[in-house]
This record gives C-alpha cells, sequence and structure tokens, in this order.
C-alpha cells in the first residue's frame, strides 16, 4: 500500500518582525536543538524602543512615589493617586511591549529538528509574517496510507483478537525500514470514489533516516492459505502488465500473463495466471523468446525463497 510520510511536527519558521536580516545561523538539512538561535532581523530600533520604554517607565515610578508621599500627608487626593498608578501601570505594559518586539527579533527554534530550505538570504529586507524555513521534527513519523474495505476489516477482526498488529515500511529504494510501527488512528469516513479509509502509523525514527514528504509502501502482517508464491526478478512487465516464463514438460518456455495479488520484498504473491506445479524461468529471462526450448537447471522454491529478503514458510 502505498505511504506517504509525514513528521510529528512540521511547522513554517515565520519573522515576526520586519527589518534587514542581520544573521543566520543554521543551514539547510542541519538539526537543532530546542532554542537554538536560528535568525537574527536587525534589532536597532527595536533596542530604541524598548529603552524609551524602560526610561518612561521609570519616570513614571517616581512620579508615583512623589504622589504616593503627598496623598500620604493628604496633599494630593486619593485620585490623583490612582492616575499617577495607572500611568505607572500604562508604562509597564509599554515596557513588556516593547521588551516582546525586541525578543521577535531574535527567531529560535521552537524544538528540537531538521531545517529545510532557507527562503531569504543575509541582509534581506523582511517583512512581518515573511517565511524563513520550515522545521521538521523527525524523531517519530507519521505514515499516511489508504486501505480497502476489506482489508479495514481483516485488520479490525485482528485487533480484536491479538491487540494492535505492528506495520512495516518498505523505503523508496525496496529495502524495509528497521524500526516496525504502529497503527494510531483511521479516518471516521470511506472515501465513496476509491472505497478506501486513511490510516495513520506511527514509526520511530531515532537515526533520523525518514525526511518529511518521502514515499514507501506499508506491509501489514496477513495469512494467505494456499498462495503461490514466486520471486519478482522471475517476472518482466510488458505494458504495465506481468509475465512470467512457464516452462514446460517439453522444455519450451511460455510466455504467460499473470495477476499480483500482494507485493512484498523480493516476493509477489500470484492471484492468476500460475499454478502452484508449474515451473517458472527464474533467471536468463532476457536470454529467451516465447517458444524457445531451452536447458535448465532446476532449484528447489523452497531454497530460492529462503534465500530473499522476507523468508516464507
Amino acid at each position: 500500500m502505498c505511504a506517504r510520510y509525514r513528521s510529528i511536527r512540521n511547522i513554517e519558521v515565520r519573522a515576526q518582525e520586519k527589518g534587514y536580516l542581520q544573521g543566520i545561523y543554521v543551514d539547510e538539512g542541519q538539526f537543532v536543538k530546542a532554542g537554538q538561535l536560528m535568525f537574527k532581523i536587525m534589532p536597532t530600533i527595536y533596542e530604541a524602543e524598548a529603552n524609551k520604554a524602560e526610561a518612561e517607565a521609570k519616570a513614571t515610578e517616581i512620579e508615583l512615589q512623589n504622589t504616593k508621599a503627598l496623598a500620604d500627608r493628604n496633599v494630593v487626593s486619593k485620585n490623583e493617586l490612582a492616575m499617577a498608578n495607572a500611568k505607572f501601570e500604562k508604562a509597564k505594559a509599554e515596557l513588556a511591549l516593547a521588551k516582546a518586539h525586541l525578543a521577535f527579533t531574535e527567531i529560535r527554534a521552537p524544538f528540537d529538528g531538521i531545517i529545510d530550505k532557507l527562503h531569504l538570504k543575509l541582509g534581506s529586507l523582511v517583512g512581518e509574517g515573511d517565511l524563513l524555513t520550515t522545521l521538521s521534527d523527525n524523531s517519530h513519523m507519521w505514515v499516511y496510507f489508504n486501505v480497502s474495505e476489506p482489508e479495514y476489516l481483516n485488520y479490525e477482526a485482528t485487533v480484536k483478537s491479538q491487540g494492535k498488529p505492528k506495520v512495516n515500511l518498505l523505503m523508496a529504494n525496496k529495502e524495509l525500514f528497521k524500526q516496525p510501527g504502529i497503527v494510531e488512528t483511521i479516518e471516521g469516513e470511506f472515501d465513496n470514489e476509491t472505497g478506501n479509509i486513511a490510516f495513520r502509523a506511527t514509526f520511530p525514527n531515532p537515526e533520523k533516516l525518514l525526511r518529511h514528504g518521502e514515499t514507501g509502501s506499508i506491509l501489514m502482517e496477513a495469512q494467505l492459505k494456499d498462495a503461490v508464491v514466486i520471486p519478482q526478478k522471475a517476472t518482466m512487465e510488458i505494458m504495465d502488465k506481468k509475465y512470467v516464463y512457464v516452462v514446460n514438460k517439453d522444455n519450451v518456455v511460455k510466455l504467460r500473463p499473470i495477476t499480483i495479488d500482494v507485493e512484498m520484498p523480493d516476493i509477489y504473491v500470484v492471484k492468476s495466471g500460475l499454478n502452484e506445479n508449474e515451473k517458472i524461468l527464474l533467471e536468463g529471462l532476457r536470454k529467451v523468446k516465447d517458444n524457445d526450448k531451452i536447458e535448465y537447471d532446476y532449484e528447489e522454491p523452497r531454497s530460492v525463497i529462503a534465500h530473499l529478503k522476507i523468508p516464507t514458510e
């Protein structure tokens, strides 16, 4: 089943203030820790605003202290004291706001992750909300795949009888991912057009091998009774159809189309087109033609299957 990989956290990192990009402290593909400084926007204006707000806060604080002393001697009214206190509180709020704007000139990683493409260069004029990069937490990966109704019903039956089964991931290079995953969520409805329902499995990714946006295939365990299993290398593809060379009793090879039921690493489970007692050509498929008579060495199927990536009993 075709699958799409997604990081458990994948976010856009955007500027919260405008100004010139003064510093870039990361590179594309770099792993960063939570809190690590990634970008800095020129803070001159924001520093000046923070200094101004701090000075105003100090001035209103002194004014409040003087008014309080006068109020204690009944020289000024309680209303004047309240007004002085309100001015001081307002000045403190403006100082906090100015400091927040200043802090926003430093963009730090919100979590451990991998930096994607850098969208701006050093010295660029940055606008509020401009995209700087994307950050992905690849410690675990969410893998999305679609399941047919029969497969969904079989999965639910397995869950009820045995608990949640583990699933495996076949990567794009046809290698099995080392870490098994587990299905954690299933969408609420089937797609009326495809007849499928979406599953999401979570895979640990300690070596950070999987990346956001990759594709692969999900392998779910299922019992196959009386299945005809052949090596993938014994097949050839012509016009999107799979074929094998069947060797008859006269040692003549016949090209025959087959239908694949299940695909696994190195292995096909044949749905139709081949019987269990028939012999097929394993090597040299490109060296023969239909109706050629050949000489061959016979190898037991169990011996062939045992050397493939997923041995079968």
